[in-house]
């Protein structure tokens, strides 16, 4: 098995979840006793969230880098950042680490395509959902990404870091996202992804009407793939 290194602490719900589900799925593959061989750093996304506020990306971007080096000379096989936003400095985040990164929007549209869908719409943060770092990584996997408009973007942001990150969760909290979702069916989106690691606390395949694609879910899917091959 080979030794998944997970960068994490962006937020840390999140990465608990992404422990969780590693957990789970090694243990339905392998049966028994067996779990997974991770390394985890987990950073004080204080830091990370006033760098982005500020718009410092070079700045996120040299801590990140910093820990990927760290991974890799801890032995990971693999890198999975645990976060869609920060994914924006992936480059710089893996110049001079020889292990690879699993791209969470690779993994993301992998899965849509391998269902033959086509408009997925995006819920994220405002950084992923309006640079074009990560729907640019899904157009060229042939997909068509279907964006909020601009208040549903601003609410979306602002649950996220208001709330979700804070791991608070409100019943109308989860009625906003409902309503967000279905406008993008509306205005032609035959999926959604959730483009933010903690938005699965308030949506899921079950109050949503379209096939749903929670990216921590399938990134955990892709890193034991990978692990177990």
């Amino acid at each position: 098995m080979k030794t998944i290194g997970i960068l994490g602490g962006m937020s840390a719900a999140s990465t608990q979840t992404y422990y969780r589900e590693l957990c789970r799925l090694v243990r339905e593959r392998l049966g028994g006793l067996h779990s997974p061989e991770l390394l985890i750093r987990s950073l004080d996304f204080a830091i990370i969230e006033a760098a982005q506020a500020a718009g410092d990306w070079d700045g996120a971007g040299r801590i990140l880098n910093r820990e990927a080096l760290a991974l890799e000379r801890g032995g990971a096989d693999f890198i999975v950042l645990a976060t869609n936003t920060m994914h924006k400095v992936a480059d710089q985040m893996m110049q001079g680490v020889g292990i690879p990164l699993l791209h969470i929007a690779d993994a993301t549209a992998a899965a849509i395509n391998r269902q033959g869908l086509k408009r997925p719409g995006l819920m994220a943060t405002a950084f992923t959902m309006e640079q074009d770092f990560y729907t640019a990584r899904l157009r060229a996997a042939g997909l068509e990404p279907v964006i909020p408009d601009a208040a549903d973007r601003a609410e979306t942001h602002r649950i996220i870091y208001e709330e979700l990150c804070r791991e608070v969760v409100k019943p109308e909290s989860e009625q906003a996202y409902r309503g967000i979702a279905g406008r993008l069916v509306d205005r032609g989106a035959d999926c959604l992804i959730l483009g933010c690691t903690e938005v699965g606390m308030l949506l899921n395949a079950g109050n949503v009407s379209v096939p749903v694609f929670d990216t921590t879910l399938v990134h955990c899917e892709a890193a034991v793939e990978r692990a177990l091959a």
